[in-house]
C-alpha cells in the first residue's frame, strides 16, 4: 500500500442522509495524496487547489472502498476497533471511476469575480461537473475566487462571515439599515493600501465597509454576530449545535484555522521469549547465577555475577547485561498493563534498544551496529564513543499515523474553557467514531541511545536541574501541557530537552549528508519520565526515520549513514554546527521562545524543523543542554571541547 493519489470527491455541500432520498448534486473529482488525507488535509482541514477552496468532511462521507490499516497497539490506546485509509486510485483512464475517496466540501461559499468584483453565494445547483465556478456576467473565462476571511470559534466550528451584515454594519440611513438585498461587491480601491483598500459594498443601498479591523479580537461579537454552531459539511438546520463561543474572523489560510490531533505508532512484533532466542541467550538464562543476577541488578555484587556469567558462557559482559535489561523490560511492561497500553514507547524502546528482543518481520527489521571508533582515533571521537552506548539501524520499519480530531483558533486538548486551548472536534461529528482515518508508511531509520550512567550523573548536576525547571514551570502553565505530557511523562527531565534538541540537529545534518529532504524525516524521542515508584526502565535515545516511504520502503540512504564511519562523523559535525547560530547572541541568550516560552536557545536558523518532523510541535528545545555554555554544562560539552582543541592543533601545525 503506497502513498499514491486518491480521489477527493469535492462538493458544494454534503447532502443530508435520508433513506430513499436521491441527491441531485453534481460532484467534482480532484486528486490528493493518501498521506494528505491525514495531515494537512484531514477532516476539518482546508484544501486550496488551483484557485478553489474546499474543506474535508467528516468520516461519514468516506467511501466504503476505504482500505483497512492494521495497528493493534494504536487501536487499543485510542479505543477504536480499526483504522481505514483512503483507497489509492489507479493511473490512466480508470483514475476517476469506482474508487472514490473522502469528500471535500466547497468552502467558503462566498465567492467573488476578480473582474467585475461581484460576490456570489454559491449553491449546489450552480455546480457544473469538473468545472470551476465562473462568473456568468463577464465575457471569457472568469473563474470565481473564494473570500479571504472566514470565521471560526474555540469550539471547532467554522462558517462564512455574514458579509451582508458586515457591509451594513456602519450604515446610518434608515433605508440602508433595512436593506435586505444580497447583492454585494468586493472592491479593491487604489487610494489606500492593506486591508483599508478592500471593501464590501452593497450594490442596492450603496452601504459598505472596508476590512480594516477585521482581524481584531471579538470584532464579530461587537457587530452582534454569533457562532452558528455548524461545520461546513453539516446541514445548518438539522445538525447545528448550540454554541456560546465567540466567533473570530481569521484569514482562510491562517495557521490557527486548523490544528490536527494525530497519533502514531511503530509496528512492533510480539516479544520473543528467552526460550526461543539463540543458544547464547539460552545458556545465560539457564546459568545457576541468573536468578541472583536478575535480583541484584547494577549493584557491586551484580557486577561480579555478570562477570562470572560472561566468562562461563563465553560471551561479552555487555551481552549479558542486554539480556537482563530485555528481561526486566518485558516483565515491567506485562506487570503494568495500564502503562503499556497508554505509553506506546515502552515496547518501541525495548525493540530498538535491545535488537533481538523481538523477532524481525517483513514490517520491522533492525540490527545492531557500532560507531567504528578505534583506540587511535582523535580524542573527540573517543569521547563520543563513551557518550553513545547503542547504535541500531532499522532496515525496514512501518509506521501507522491516525487522525483523532482537530481544534481551531487555539491548539490544545481542553474543553474550550480556561487556558487549556480549543475544544477537540472528533473526526465523526455525529457520534463516537468506531474507526479512525489513518495512513501507513514504510521506511528506514537510525536509533541512538546514550549511556545511562553518564546521563544520570549529568542530570544530577544542580545547574542542569535548575535550568530545566524553568522550562518545566512554563510547560505547567501552558495550554499545551496535557498534550506534551504524553511525550515527556509526568515531569520534564533534562534528558528529554537534550535528546529532543539532538534529534532536531541530527535531522538537519542528515538532510545534508544523506540527501533526504528534512521534511521527509521524522523523530521519536525516548526520554520520558515515569510515575514515582514505577518499575519501568529509564529511556534515553532518539530514533530518526523516513516518513515518506511507500510499500517498498526507501532506498537505504539513511541506513548507510548509520554505518561506520559515517555516523560518528555526522554526530561530530552536528555538534559543531549546534554551537553557532546566525541569530546569536539573541538566540543563545534567550530566556523564552515560541508559544508559551517552551524553547530556549532554539530558532528557525539553528534548530527548528518543518512541523511534519517533530512530534511535540517544535517545543521543548534548547541547544544549551546539548553543547553547554558558561553557566550550564552540556551533555556533549566534552566532545565539543576536544574537537575544538584538535582543530586548534591542526591550525598551529599548518
Amino acid at each position: 500500500m503506497g502513498d499514491g493519489p486518491v480521489n477527493a470527491q469535492c462538493r458544494s455541500r454534503v447532502p443530508r442522509r435520508r433513506e430513499g432520498s436521491v441527491s441531485a448534486m453534481r460532484n467534482l473529482r480532484r486528486k490528493v495524496r493518501r498521506a494528505q488525507t491525514i495531515v494537512p488535509f484531514g477532516v476539518g482541514g482546508i484544501l486550496d487547489l488551483r484557485g478553489e477552496s474546499f474543506v474535508a468532511g467528516d468520516i461519514r462521507s468516506w467511501s466504503r472502498h476505504a482500505d483497512l490499516v492494521e495497528s493493534p497497539r494504536l487501536a487499543k490506546k485510542l479505543r477504536v476497533t480499526q483504522f481505514r485509509s483512503a483507497p489509492v486510485i489507479p493511473s490512466g483512464k480508470a483514475a476517476y471511476t469506482s474508487r472514490v475517496g473522502p469528500s471535500y466540501v466547497r468552502f467558503p461559499k462566498w465567492l467573488f469575480c476578480p473582474k467585475c468584483r461581484e460576490m456570489k453565494l454559491w449553491t449546489t445547483n450552480r455546480e457544473v461537473r469538473d468545472r470551476q465556478p465562473a462568473c456568468g456576467r463577464c465575457t471569457g473565462i472568469s473563474a470565481l475566487a473564494p473570500m479571504r476571511f472566514i470565521q471560526v470559534c474555540r469550539a471547532g466550528h467554522m462558517a462564512d462571515i455574514d458579509w451582508h451584515r458586515w457591509a451594513h454594519s456602519t450604515s446610518e440611513g434608515h433605508a440602508q439599515r433595512q436593506c435586505q438585498a444580497n447583492r454585494l461587491r468586493f472592491v479593491a480601491t487604489p487610494q489606500s493600501s492593506g486591508l483599508d483598500a478592500l471593501r464590501v459594498d452593497c450594490s442596492v443601498c450603496r452601504a459598505g465597509r472596508n476590512l480594516a479591523g477585521i482581524s481584531q479580537k471579538n470584532i464579530l461579537q461587537k457587530m452582534g454576530l454569533s457562532c452558528p454552531g455548524t461545520h461546513p459539511w453539516n446541514s445548518e438546520t438539522d445538525e447545528a449545535d448550540s454554541c456560546e463561543e465567540t466567533p473570530q474572523a481569521v484569514q482562510r489560510g491562517a495557521s490557527n484555522v486548523y490544528f490536527p490531533i494525530t497519533h502514531s505508532a511503530l509496528d512492533i512484533p510480539e516479544p520473543s521469549s528467552l526460550a526461543e532466542d539463540d543458544e547464547a541467550t539460552q545458556n545465560i538464562a539457564d546459568h545457576r547465577f541468573w536468578p541472583l543476577y536478575i535480583e541484584e541488578g547494577d549493584s557491586p555484587i551484580g557486577d561480579r555475577i555478570r562477570e562470572t556469567i560472561a566468562q562461563e558462557c563465553e560471551v561479552p559482559e555487555q551481552f549479558v547485561e542486554s539480556v537482563r535489561r530485555r528481561h526486566t523490560e518485558e516483565i515491567a511492561a506485562t506487570s503494568h498493563p495500564d502503562h503499556s497500553e497508554d505509553d506506546l514507547s515502552i515496547a518501541e524502546w525495548t525493540a530498538l534498544s535491545v535488537p533481538g528482543s523481538v523477532a524481525n518481520s517483513n514490517t520491522f527489521s533492525v540490527r545492531r551496529t557500532r560507531l567504528g571508533i578505534d583506540e587511535d582515533a582523535p580524542e573527540s571521537m573517543r569521547k563520543l564513543a563513551t557518550d553513545i552506548s547503542t547504535v541500531v539501524v532499522a532496515d525496514r520499519v512501518r509506521e501507522v499515523r491516525a487522525l483523532e480530531g482537530f481544534t481551531r483558533y487555539e491548539p490544545g486538548s481542553g474543553d474550550g474553557d480556561g487556558p487549556e486551548g480549543g475544544r477537540v472536534v472528533s473526526v465523526n461529528t455525529h457520534a463516537r467514531p468506531q474507526w479512525l482515518p489513518a495512513v501507513e508508511t514504510y521506511g528506514e531509520g537510525i536509533f541512538i541511545a546514550v549511556d545511562e550512567t553518564r546521563l544520570s550523573a549529568w542530570e544530577g548536576l544542580p545547574t542542569v536541574r535548575n535550568w530545566t525547571e524553568r522550562i518545566e514551570r512554563n510547560l505547567g502553565a501552558s495550554y499545551k501541557a496535557d498534550r506534551l505530557r504524553e511525550k515527556t511523562g509526568p515531569k520534564l527531565l533534562p534528558r528529554f530537552v537534550m535528546l529532543h534538541t539532538l534529534a532536531h540537529h541530527f535531522i538537519r545534518q542528515l538532510s545534508y549528508d544523506s540527501g533526504y529532504n528534512a521534511a521527509s524525516l521524522r523523530e521519536r524521542v525516548y526520554a520520558r519520565s515515569h510515575a514515582p515508584g514505577s518499575e519501568l526502565p529509564p529511556q534515553a535515545g532518539v530514533f530518526v526515520y523516513t516518513a515518506a516511504g511507500d510499500a517498498e520502503g526507501t532506498l537505504g540512504g539513511l541506513v548507510r549513514q548509520g554505518q561506520p564511519p559515517n555516523l560518528a562523523e555526522t554526530l561530530i559535525r552536528l555538534l559543531e554546527s549546534a554551537q553557532w547560530c546566525s541569530q546569536d547572541p539573541l538566540c543563545a541568550d534567550s530566556t523564552g521562545r515560541s508559544l508559551a516560552n517552551l524553547n530556549r536557545a532554539a530558532c528557525h536558523a539553528c534548530t527548528l524543523l518543518p512541523e511534519t518532523c517533530c512530534e511535540v510541535d517544535n517545543s521543548l528545545l534548547d541547544r544549551t543542554l546539548l553543547i553547554g555554555d558558561g553557566q550550564v554544562p552540556g551533555f556533549f560539552q566534552g566532545v565539543i571541547q576536544a574537537a575544538l582543541e584538535e582543530s586548534a592543533g591542526v591550525v598551529e601545525l599548518s
